[in-house]
């Protein structure tokens, strides 16, 4: 608009759509003039149905009854607005004012309000229609008043004044091929093509000035702008180009329904696509162009429906149960892939674990350091020895194979003396570690865990004392130090052992200055580790003297009553020595106390060369299984690794009674029905997968055959009458045959049992 005027129209109900007689806001607004080339040129308005033009709505507020005079309103979107006031007379006169034509599109119905030049003709009207719809002009027929307009008449003839409004009627003489079909507007806009503004022109002067709008058919894109950094205000970029280029019509007719909604406004309205149900009569045409023709189909039964439902369910239960089929068959190829995997890896498993213990048998037979690694070295020598006379026996005979024996026996000599020289460089490096623990031990602090959970240490006068000697015993054995060095320590040591005056202190005393005198004369180290050697075993005596180092009180065994230990006191005939009963081992069918065990291990080493480890393993296994199935059982504890041996190689056989595996390092003893408890006459010797397969069975009678079950019976029988010696299990089997019979008693008929 010119003169800096803009109107601002009131958002509506319905896009397009504006009740006659109602104005817009920006109604009030100041003028503005139009530019001075203004063009003539038809300016789109909204659509309304005849219903809404013959019920106009209220007048706005602020709107005096010459507006409601005016052209109604419609809804536009901000757009440049031209005013007509009276100072534009000589336009007027040369026919560039306009009028508004209302066209009624039959037989819908549809209202298309347009702003016109007054000097506009009909055919102007038919051609400027015919590009709008893309339909020739000789098929639109345009009437006024129920009468065909001539091409030559023009919009004056017809009646219309300046600035007025006439409504014209237009068809199309071939509605089947080129229907006329509404132009929907831009939704957005909702000003009309003409308003009237009320124009303050003095005081108290008023003058009414008829505004066109004109509308943009396109949305501007934004370019941006700026900001002015004082008042804040925004300023856009703006563009010109061209229109775009219309698209084709397709043909297929499509419908919007985007409205907008206005506060406290009710507004009825019409849609795009007519329904009715009523026929075509005078004043009404209705078209059959959606009209189609449905053709009664066959009568379906209740059986042939009943068929096809069944039909459609053996069809959805086909496919769910190839789903579920399908379902299965993936957890079971899961199941398969998890157990192959399992049993390879148990597979490394088994074999990493025989790898690792036949590793560790070749560095026990390297390095023996323990009693039960030099008794697998004597079980190793007398198996080679055994296999060697074999061999001498089969292949030579007379003067050759006494020969051959003799050698065997000088070979079998050098490897013993070897395995002696092993033994004492063991035993000393063995003395060594105890020697060490024991001062650890007695150097550590007081501990205690506290209600949260923490530990506690507190040192005594008793535990720094003993940690001081600790540290002064280990420099005494360190070697390699220089002579200056050697003699600080031995000075230390003086004068901590010259605090107690008794014979032991006194002669440390006097080997630390012998040793002091022989390194001032340059005396080798070699020459003196007698002497050295001397010390520290005084010294290591009076470190366990209760006396000068108290703390060693808690860990030295303290000599009883003597008239308490001579019941426990025994005489071994081999040895010739009393020793206490804990020295002693018994078995299931000894009758005496016999010799020691320091006695029975020589003579293993020097006659049988037997090897416990593997029974002691299996003793070992048992024990643990049963001191956490069952406390009170203890059957097992008293066995010994010679009672295994018996109930593995002579009742079993050495071998596992489902698979015949003779591995002892695989092989446990398990029990034969788990709801009792374990003893040799229930229990059965197994691998140790077997084993836990075994302890899953309830009922062991049902799982196995009856033959393996007489054979399993008939070892039972065989090891309860071989451990019967024993007086525990004879006192055991005894309370239990004394069990079974009162449960027997009990469950005949006619006894009365009475319990006090």
């Amino acid at each position: 608009m010119s003169d800096g005027n803009t109107v601002t129209p009131e958002p509506r109900a319905a896009a397009g759509v504006r009740p006659e007689g109602e104005q817009s806001p920006a109604a009030e607004e100041g003028p503005a003039g139009p530019p001075a080339d203004a063009p003539p040129a038809a300016h789109t308005r909204s659509q309304q149905t005849p219903e809404e033009e013959d019920n106009p709505g209220p007048p706005a507020p602020g709107h005096s009854a010459a507006q409601m005079d005016r052209p109604p309103e419609q809804g536009a979107s901000p757009a440049d607005v031209h005013t007509v006031d009276n100072e534009v007379v000589d336009s007027v006169l040369t026919g560039k004012i306009t009028a508004t034509v209302k066209i009624i599109l039959l037989p819908e119905g549809h209202v298309w309000t347009m702003a016109f030049a007054i000097s506009t003709s009909a055919g102007g009207l038919r051609e400027h229609f015919a590009s709008e719809l893309k339909i020739p002009a000789s098929v639109i027929h345009i009437s006024f008043e129920g009468k065909a307009v001539e091409d030559p008449e023009t919009l004056i003839n017809l009646g219309v004044q300046p600035h007025g409004t006439i409504q014209l009627e237009m068809s199309s003489n071939d509605p089947e091929n080129f229907p006329i079909k509404p132009i929907k507007p831009q939704q957005e806009y909702n000003m009309p093509d003409v308003i009237a503004v009320r124009v303050q022109t003095g005081a108290d002067a008023f003058q009414d000035v008829v505004v066109e709008i004109e509308r943009s058919t396109h949305r501007k894109p934004f370019l941006g702008g700026y900001q002015h950094k004082t008042t804040g205000q925004e300023f856009h970029h703006a563009a010109v180009q061209t229109l775009p280029k219309r698209r084709p019509d397709s043909g297929v007719e499509k419908f919007c329904r985007d409205t907008q909604t206005v506060v406290q406004k009710s507004q009825s309205q019409q849609v795009t696509n007519t329904t009715s149900t009523q026929m075509t009569k005078i004043g009404c045409y209705v078209s059959d162009v959606t009209d189609r023709l449905i053709e009664p189909k066959g009568y379906v039964t209740a059986d042939e429906h009943h068929a096809q439902r069944l039909k459609a369910v053996i069809v959805i239960q086909t496919y769910t149960r190839r789903w579920q089929a399908k379902r299965l068959t993936e957890g079971l190829r899961r199941d398969r892939d998890r157990h192959l995997e399992w049993l390879e890896q148990e597979e490394i498993r088994k074999r990493k674990e025989k790898e690792d213990r036949l590793r560790g048998e070749y560095e026990r037979r390297m390095n023996p350091k323990t009693k039960e690694d030099f008794d697998l070295l004597y079980h190793a020598l007398e198996k080679w020895r055994r296999e060697e006379e074999e061999r001498i026996n089969a292949m030579l005979s007379g003067p050759e194979r006494k020969a051959a024996l003799c050698a065997l026996l000088e070979q079998e000599t050098q490897l013993i003396a070897s395995i002696g020289r092993h033994r004492v460089a063991a035993g000393e490096e063995n003395s060594k570690k105890s020697v060490q623990a024991f001062l650890e031990k007695c150097a550590e602090p007081k501990k205690w865990k506290a209600f949260d959970g923490k530990i506690t240490e507190m040192d005594t006068q008793y535990t720094i004392r003993a940690r001081e000697l600790r540290d002064l015993y280990a420099s005494i054995n360190m070697k390699h130090l220089a002579r200056d060095e050697r003699l600080d320590v031995l000075l230390t040591l003086k004068h901590t052992v010259k605090e107690h005056d008794c014979k032991l202190t006194r002669d440390i005393v006097e080997l630390i200055d012998r040793e002091a005198d022989l390194l001032t004369r340059g005396v080798k180290d070699t020459n003196l580790e007698g002497l050295r050697k001397r010390i520290s075993t005084l010294f290591l005596q009076f470190i366990k003297t209760p006396t000068f180092n108290p703390e060693v009180t808690r860990l030295l065994k303290v000599p009883q009553d003597p008239a308490q230990l001579r019941k426990n006191i025994h005489f071994c005939p081999g040895c010739k020595s009393y020793l206490p009963s804990s020295s002693f081992s018994l078995t299931a069918t000894s009758r005496s106390v016999g010799r020691c065990r320091q006695c029975d291990r020589l003579d293993n080493e020097a006659r049988r060369r037997e090897d416990f480890s593997q029974y002691r393993t299996i003793l070992r296994l048992l024990r643990d299984g049963e001191a956490q199935s069952d406390k009170r059982n203890s059957i097992a504890f008293l066995l010994q690794e010679q009672d295994l041996q018996y109930l593995v190689d002579v009742i079993w056989g050495r071998q596992s009674a489902l698979s015949a595996c003779d591995d002892l390092h695989d092989l446990v003893l398990a029990r034969w029905d788990r709801h009792c408890e374990w003893a040799p006459w229930n229990c059965i010797l197994l691998t140790k997968d077997e084993a836990v397969a075994h302890a899953k069975l309830d009922q062991t009678e049902q799982a196995y055959g009856v033959v393996f079950i007489r054979q399993i019976k008939h070892k039972h029988t065989l090891a309860k009458k071989h451990f019967s010696q024993i007086p525990a299990m004879a006192q055991f089997l005894c309370s239990q045959e004394s069990r079974s019979q009162r449960t027997l008693l009990v469950t005949q008929p006619g006894n009365t049992v009475t319990q006090a």
